[in-house]
């Protein structure tokens, strides 16, 4: 949900906060302050970044980027939702070309929470693979030490591979 849609939420449901406690009726009064106290939390909590992970994987990204731009403070989100901001940003960052911006999300998004290996182990991967474009291949050592840890899909064993075989030329 967006900033815009959870304040008219919230709007409505102000109006109908006041008319239920001029009436006496603290049960609906109780449903819409739960209402609006629950848009406040979701804004700073939430934010915008499901709808932007959902535009990434749809691959708009100019949408995606917009949506994690309207996130004033992503220092505020929850630990599970800030984890796919700064895997977003890295992405978006990627794409640009901007290699010191991308790998400071994804370090940011490496020690956050995550649900599974694969997911971690696509943060890692992803750092080793911007380490060996700027040539710094004890990190990229590094990095490969702790995804080989995980259990990683077969397409991430491939890339892991692909690093590890491009690293070897380099050592």
């Amino acid at each position: 949900m967006t900033s815009k849609i959870r304040f008219i939420v919230a709007g409505f449901a102000f109006p109908l906060l006041i008319y239920a406690l001029e009436r006496g009726r603290l049960d609906f009064a109780a449903l819409f302050a739960a209402i609006i106290m629950y848009m406040v939390w979701s804004h700073f909590k939430e934010g915008s970044v499901f709808l932007a992970t959902q535009a990434f994987q749809n691959g708009d990204l100019p949408k995606a980027k917009a949506l994690l731009k309207q996130i004033k403070n992503p220092d505020r989100l929850r630990k599970g939702r800030r984890s796919y901001y700064e895997f977003i940003m890295a992405n978006l960052a990627m794409k640009e070309g901007d290699l010191d911006k991308a790998e400071y999300h994804f370090q940011f998004a490496s020690r956050l929470p995550w649900r599974n290996d694969q997911q971690k182990g696509m943060i890692l991967i992803s750092l080793a693979n911007i380490n060996l474009m700027k040539k710094r291949y004890d990190r990229v050592e590094r990095y490969l030490e702790v995804a080989g840890k995980l259990k990683l899909t077969q397409k991430q064993q491939s890339i892991f591979q692909k690093i590890e075989k491009e690293l070897i030329k380099h050592l």
